[in-house]
C-alpha cells in the first residue's frame, strides 16, 4: 500500500488531514475498505502519509546538493520544497501539538530525518562561503515553520516569499 501514499498530495492540498476516505480511496484507486484494511484508524493513516512524505523531503536533500549549482542553491531549493510540505498540509500543526500520544512519533520522526539533512546543507552552504555559519539548522528549520503558519488561511500572506526573503539573508556578501 506505500507505494499509494503518493496520492496524498492531491488530495491533501485541498482538506488536509481532514480529507475524507473516499477521496484519499479514490486518489489512489483503490476501494475505502482497503483503505481501511491497512490504516484501521485515521491516526495511522495521518502518520504513515505523513512519514511517506518526511522520507521523500528528506531524500532530496542529497540529491538537490549534487545536482544544484551551489550549496546555497541546493538548500534554497530544499527549504523551497520544505515549504510546499508545510504550507500543503492543512491541520497538520494542530496535529503535531495535539496532546494525543498516537502523533508523538511523527513529530520526533519529523525533527529526526529533515533536520539533518537542513544542517548538511547548511554546513556545506557555510563550507564554501555561501552563508553564514552562525545559524542552526534547528533554528531554521523552526523558523522556516513559523513562517508558513497561517499561509493556507488568505492569499495576501505569501509564506514562500517570506521564506525566499530568509534564505537569501542567509547568504555571504561576495
Amino acid at each position: 500500500m506505500s507505494y499509494k501514499l503518493n496520492t496524498w498530495p492531491t488530495v491533501g492540498r485541498t482538506s488536509g488531514v481532514e480529507a475524507p476516505i473516499r477521496d484519499i480511496a479514490a486518489a489512489a484507486g483503490v476501494g475505502t475498505a482497503t483503505i481501511y484494511r491497512h490504516f484501521p484508524t485515521r491516526a495511522d493513516l495521518i502518520i504513515a502519509l505523513y512519514r511517506h512524505q518526511v522520507e521523500a523531503l528528506a531524500e532530496a536533500g542529497p540529491a538537490l546538493l549534487a545536482q544544484s549549482p551551489s550549496p546555497h542553491a541546493a538548500l534554497a531549493r530544499w527549504i523551497a520544497r520544505f515549504v510546499d510540505f508545510l504550507v500543503t498540509k492543512h491541520g497538520l500543526a494542530a496535529v503535531l501539538q495535539s496532546e494525543d500520544p498516537c502523533f508523538d512519533p511523527l513529530h520526533a520522526c519529523f525533527l529526526d530525518r529533515l533536520v539533518p539533512v537542513c544542517a548538511t546543507l547548511l554546513a556545506a552552504a557555510a563550507a564554501a562561503g555561501e552563508v553564514t555559519a552562525d545559524i542552526d539548522a534547528i533554528q531554521l528549520v523552526h523558523g522556516v515553520g513559523k513562517l508558513c503558519i497561517g499561509a493556507e488561511h488568505g492569499t495576501t500572506y505569501d509564506a514562500r516569499r517570506l521564506v525566499t526573503l530568509l534564505i537569501a539573508g542567509l547568504k555571504q556578501p561576495q
